[in-house]
């Protein structure tokens, strides 16, 4: 019989400890299942019956006609999705887009092979000489593991004593500890695959990167962009003259960047100014239109009989509306201005606007005019792609002051970042930064709060008939106590993102793709520190302030103690995999927030201009969506050879299979997005694999060394030093060709424009005509595009 429990006699659930709850995995299965479930058939349902929502960027954009159209049959559209080949990608989507959906193909490669290897060869030696948990049981029966931990926490200082304690207490419990040999074996070989699988896609980036880039002579690959010129050298004629001198090319235009704070201001009060006659007109339009039906029911005139007296808010529109219909009509729509100090301040709101409208015209044609201050900001345009290179790769000034780097595309500049110095730039993204770092940190304290109001001791508090009901009902309450404890977390984490990327625009980034590559660092190093090193290397939230001191006092404490606790939270981690891959996932397919709100923006919405904004697809953002593969990336090759690591692998592969095929429809039909065409993810990407792979290899050291195997633990510190190296080698080889283009591609890129002819298109060449025809419509259009600020030339 279950036993009810009492207010009296609960025992507290710590929110902050990850594992606690977490004994089994079906609860968590079955949750994800119907969630994803659900998503995913709503999404089939409503595919081809909301197309300006699930096919905008098809509908909208004219540039991607190389992708087939999905057919309207419930599940037709996947097969069809599997067959876009990487090429159509690369033409459609982007760089950006190939290089993030290169990672899903890899890690699917890498994980698939892994879990091959796994299941033939570790567990079979887990379950002989360890254990091996099941689907239905993944408890870990012994309690070695668990004793271990508990004295690295209670008596930090004597943790090198923890392999002799265990050895004496239960030598006749512990297997022939020479299986771990096969640990440190299965630690080179899965280091070696994940570096070999990087290494293989890096290449393959690079070469698609070098050929993608070194074929289109466009404004933006002739253009960089030169920061910290000195003032006496702020003129358009010094700075050509400066760089010609350098006899690397010849320059065909200087924008400096001056600062134009004033004409924003005018151009951002027009904006408003201009959306408020258009809310009045589209309002008065509607009185206009209920005014005749009523005229059409009732033909007796709704004005007094003498009519001699009327508003003289009545007046024409634009000169255009006939007298006598308004006389028919009830008055135009009135506003009161603050400017007006008459107490009479009533006047027609359209009229109001429209010479409003006008005085801003008039102010912003004259600030047009007006010469403003420069800044220490330049775009320079040369005549070829291996001018700007050759500038961007070398040092132009011995004072270091003077920088040049690739500029971005003149949409992406945020022009108001220029106007700001190099050191109020410094000191903003360091004070965001600091602030970030300490927003981390505390993140988990108002998260785990939330988890644990659902805690069966909290609820029994506040409602005591649902926690009996939870007591009697084992499913309910693994439910309550499993599932939706992770459910709450992964939902709130998902707000971080949004935070910061708000931050990211005040950081004084000058692009769009800075402001990217900003959030994909800060959002991996959220989910790192609040999901991994939190509750994996500290035990628990609350005990991570004295596991630092630990680690401060001993380097070495910090190996042990994350290898004594890593499996205790393995459960947590695989619930947490479960439900990012088959419940979430699907549910970023439904693109559920989008949904869910457009009853909102439909009734916000005004004026057509609201309406076209509102009918526009949703923007795609890496940042939000590539730090949590990373981490899963990283959890999958952390767990491999551990006794639940077939598990993981299983769910990390469902994971990345379902998140490529939701991230490849969003990115070609559904979602818009900025297309910077530089793969700059791809090296944040390898340098926190990097980091992964040390993780890893440091687990493991510390689990072998934890069962008295120091000769094999000991095997695995030059691994460690390797990955450090190759690390490093990446930073010297690879990471320069993901920044800059090689002089020689762009070379045979132009020679193939010259000589190509359809007897010489070999595969291999195919993505050259990918990029032409990409930029055909897009790029030649804007080959006399300036680098300036849109603002002086519209409105």
């Amino acid at each position: 019989m279950t036993q009810i429990i009492s207010s009296e006699g609960c025992k507290p659930y710590d929110p902050f400890n990850p594992h606690a709850g977490q004994d089994q995995i079906y609860v968590q299965l079955v949750l994800s299942f119907v969630l994803g479930t659900f998503a995913f058939i709503s999404f089939c349902f409503l595919r081809t019956r909301w197309k300006s929502l699930y096919a905008g960027r098809k509908q909208q954009n004219g540039t991607i006609d190389c992708l087939p159209d999905l057919p309207d049959s419930f599940f037709g559209w996947i097969p069809v999705l599997y067959n876009v080949t990487d090429e159509q990608v690369l033409k459609s989507a982007g760089l950006d887009a190939y290089v993030f959906l290169a990672f899903f193909k890899m890690s699917i490669k890498l994980f698939t092979t892994i879990l091959i290897v796994t299941c033939i060869i570790v567990v079979p030696i887990n379950s002989h000489f360890v254990w091996l948990p099941s689907p239905a049981d993944v408890k870990d029966p012994r309690q070695e593991d668990r004793n271990i931990s508990q004295i690295l926490t209670e008596n930090s200082f004597e943790y090198q004593y923890a392999p002799s304690v265990l050895s004496d207490e239960n030598k006749n419990n512990l297997p022939d500890p020479t299986y771990l040999w096969a640990y440190a074996f299965f630690t080179y070989l899965f280091s070696g695959l994940a570096i070999y699988f990087l290494s293989a896609q890096t290449k393959s980036i690079i070469k698609v990167r070098q050929r993608y880039l070194g074929s289109q002579p466009n404004v933006k690959s002739r253009t960089f962009k030169l920061s910290g010129i000195p003032l006496e050298f702020r003129t358009e004629d010094k700075i050509k003259e400066m760089i010609e001198s350098l006899e690397i090319g010849k320059v065909l235009n200087v924008t400096i960047a001056r600062n134009l704070e004033k004409l924003d201001l005018l151009v951002k009060k027009r904006h408003r100014v201009l959306r408020l006659l258009e809310e009045s007109l589209v309002v008065y339009q509607g009185k206009q239109n209920h005014m005749r039906r009523l005229e059409n029911q009732n033909p007796t005139p709704i004005y007094e009989a003498d009519g001699g007296n009327h508003n003289e808010e009545g007046h024409a529109l634009l000169g255009n509306t006939n007298t006598a219909d308004s006389e028919d009509l009830e008055p135009r729509i009135t506003v009161s201005p603050q400017t007006l100090c008459r107490r009479n301040s009533k006047i027609d709101a359209i009229h109001f606007y429209e010479e409003e409208l006008m005085d801003l015209d008039d102010e912003i044609r004259i600030a047009r005019k007006e010469v403003y201050p420069t800044t220490p900001i330049a775009f320079v345009t040369m005549d070829s792609i291996s001018a700007s290179q050759i500038a961007v790769q070398t040092l132009l000034e011995s004072s270091m002051n003077l920088t040049a780097k690739l500029a971005a595309a003149p949409t992406e500049i945020l022009w108001y970042n220029t106007y700001r110095s190099r050191c109020n730039r410094m000191i903003r993204s360091w004070m965001i930064t600091i602030f970030i770092f300490v927003l981390t940190i505390f993140w988990v304290v108002p998260v785990a709060a939330l988890a644990g109001l659902i805690d069966l001791c909290s609820i029994q508090k506040v409602w005591p008939q649902l926690a009996d009901v939870l007591t009697r009902h084992e499913i309910l309450k693994s439910l309550v106590q499993t599932g939706l404890p992770t459910l709450i977390v992964s939902l709130l984490n998902l707000c971080a993102p949004f935070l910061y990327d708000f931050l990211s625009y005040k950081q004084g980034k000058i692009s769009q793709v800075e402001i990217e590559l900003s959030v994909i660092s800060k959002n991996f190093f959220f989910i790192f520190f609040n999901v991994f090193l939190t509750f994996t290397v500290a035990g628990t939230a609350t005990k991570f302030w004295s596991t630092l001191q630990d680690t401060l006092k001993d380097t070495t404490f910090l190996a042990f103690k994350l290898a004594g606790s890593v499996q205790e939270v393995a459960v947590f981690y695989l619930n947490f995999i479960i439900l990012q891959g088959i419940g979430l996932t699907p549910l970023r397919l439904l693109e559920f927030g989008s949904m869910s709100l457009y009853p909102f923006f439909l009734m916000a919405s005004k004026t057509p201009r609201d309406y076209a904004e509102f009918m526009q697809p949703p923007i795609f953002k890496y940042g939000f969506y590539l730090p949590s593969a990373i981490f899963i990336y990283i959890l999958c090759i952390v767990y491999s050879i551990l006794p639940v690591g077939y598990l993981i692998l299983i769910a990390g592969i469902i994971y990345f299979i379902n998140s490529y095929f939701t991230y490849k429809y969003q990115l070609l039909y559904a979602m818009d997005h900025y297309k910077h065409e530089t793969g700059g993810a791809w090296p944040m990407i390898c340098y926190r694999v990097h980091i992964g792979l040390g993780i890893f290899q440091i687990v493991m050291a510390g689990i072998i060394a934890l069962k008295s195997q120091i000769y094999a633990a000991i095997t695995i510190v030059p691994l460690i030093f390797f990955n450090i190296w190759y690390s490093y080698y990446f930073s010297r080889t690879h990471h320069p060709l993901m920044n800059f283009i090689a002089l020689k591609s762009i070379q045979k890129e132009v020679n193939a424009f010259t000589g190509i002819t359809d007897e010489n298109i070999a595969p291999e060449n195919i993505f050259q005509g990918v990029n032409r025809t990409l930029f055909s419509n897009s790029v030649e259009g804007k080959e006399s595009q300036q680098f300036m600020n849109s603002n002086l030339t519209a409105p």
